[in-house]
């Protein structure tokens, strides 16, 4: 029987979704770089040989290859798999030592958002304009050259953390300052890339596109401008699965929900696969999943955003599954291994029923925070007064707080995904009604909860 590594670190798809379907091609075992996750312990635990958590060691650089390499050989395993953002680039350097399947050796243009632009403007690939900034100078250099409002974003971040929108040139030392800390809290946090360990000072400055929905939907108010295109690069060779759509972001630039299917007419849907092909194909990756993110123009202009070596977080995959019927976790598990895979000829762009990744969070879908503060307790919660009929919301246990507590409040200053107190799974039976339950979820789910006590 084969046997496979998945490194476990903070993000990307949980444990309880992820293992099972690893293990129906080998057998299993985890090594956690960062704290293993507790809540749905008995079902991921079942799918795996061995858990080494190795979470005490704070492994990162060197080390942390190094160690990823120790522990593969001593299993003489023959893939090593993970779904985390910030261990794809160790992963795939160990891979590489021990001459397994992996990411590949310019898998950096994925993660480094500067090099990543840098890569797509020599190719061609439509992009915003944009700076690398390493210091307050440069940040102020650059806000001369492009033309505001901009973003500042940490480059070797994910889930929007220390992103922050420049109008003038007054709020650039308030905005460094506080990209700092937002870098400093996620890795705090273990939102830290594993690879290198002096990035957190390394951002990127870019004009933020004026996205529109406008010729795109049919409603394009209730849709936000931006999609992404989940994927898989099987030996150098990019296969587009499916797209997905989004909800609105709340300010400043923070997901509350993706969308599947995207509901985009066919034609729209090739001419944003055909982009997103020459993104992923300019990274020139190896084997890996992949998560392209595209903001929608006027004019049906197109501007790639990021793509990344590994596939969507939170429940993305499962999306796929659902709608789909693709399981891209174990396609990418036996691509590791040298087995055969068979991809859709074409990026799929209809399915069968309807799945979100909703957040929660503490803010209604136009983002004005809650009105009361609230405590996370879903047992006598009546998911009935929120959501249609047909429609199921599952918590995401592994990425939800721990029922009692308060949920804390949105701070448009504190880090993106760091505002999320959870995720929810919800599934309906079409998009129409996906979209209109996701919304009720974010605007009234505050008066379904119990009320926490003042003090």
């Amino acid at each position: 029987m084969a046997r496979i590594l998945f490194v476990f670190a903070r993000a990307g798809t949980p444990l309880a979704y992820s293992l099972p379907r690893i293990a129906l091609n080998g057998e299993v075992h985890v090594l956690g770089i960062t704290p293993l996750p507790t809540a749905d312990a008995a079902v991921w635990r079942a799918s795996c040989a061995s858990v080494i958590d190795s979470s005490a060691l704070d492994l990162h650089g060197e080390a942390a290859i190094e160690h990823i390499v120790e522990h593969a050989s001593r299993l003489a395993v023959d893939a090593i798999f993970t779904s985390s953002e910030f261990a794809v680039l160790a992963v795939g350097e160990a891979a590489r030592r021990l001459g397994l399947r992996g990411v590949g050796p310019k898998a950096i243009r994925s993660r480094d958002k500067a090099l990543m632009r840098d890569t797509w403007a020599a190719a061609g690939v439509p992009i915003p304009k944009y700076r690398r900034v390493g210091t307050i100078d440069d940040l102020r250099a650059a806000f001369d050259e492009l033309s505001p409002p901009l973003l500042l974003k940490a480059a070797w971040s994910a889930g929007s953390i220390g992103q922050f929108v420049l109008n003038k040139a007054t709020e650039i030392d308030e905005a460094w300052r506080k990209a700092e800390e937002a870098m400093l809290e996620a890795r705090t946090a273990g939102f830290g890339e594993m690879y290198e360990i002096d990035t957190d000072s390394d951002f990127i400055v870019e004009e933020i596109i004026n996205g529109s929905t406008e010729g795109w939907y049919e409603d394009g108010q209730r849709y936000g401008p931006y999609v992404s295109v989940e994927g898989i690069v099987a030996g150098g060779v990019y296969h587009p699965i499916s797209l997905t759509g989004r909800m609105p972001t709340i300010p400043p630039f923070i997901e509350p929900a993706n969308l599947a299917p995207c509901v985009l007419p066919e034609p729209l849907q090739r001419k944003i696969e055909a982009v997103a092909t020459a993104a992923v194909d300019a990274l020139e990756l190896d084997t890996c999943g992949t998560h392209t993110e595209i903001m929608l123009g006027a004019d049906h202009e197109l501007f790639v955003i990021e793509s990344a070596a590994r596939f969507g977080g939170c429940m993305l995959a499962k999306e796929v599954e659902t709608v789909f019927g693709v399981d891209m976790i174990q396609m990418l598990a036996r691509e590791l291994l040298g087995e055969p895979v068979r991809y859709p000829e074409r990026m799929l762009t209809e399915g069968s029923r309807a799945a979100a990744t909703l957040a929660l969070i503490a803010t209604d879908s136009t983002g004005r925070p809650w009105q009361r503060s609230v405590i996370w307790d879903d047992a006598n919660l009546d998911w009935s007064a929120l959501v249609s009929p047909g429609t199921s919301v599952d918590v995401v246990e592994q990425m939800t707080m721990p029922r009692g507590g308060r949920i804390p409040d949105y701070d448009p200053d504190n880090g993106g995904a760091l505002n999320w107190a959870g995720i929810f799974y919800v599934e309906a039976d079409d998009a129409e009604t996906l979209l209109k339950d996701c919304y009720s979820v974010l605007d009234d789910l505050q008066y379904e909860l119990p009320e926490a006590e003042k003090q």
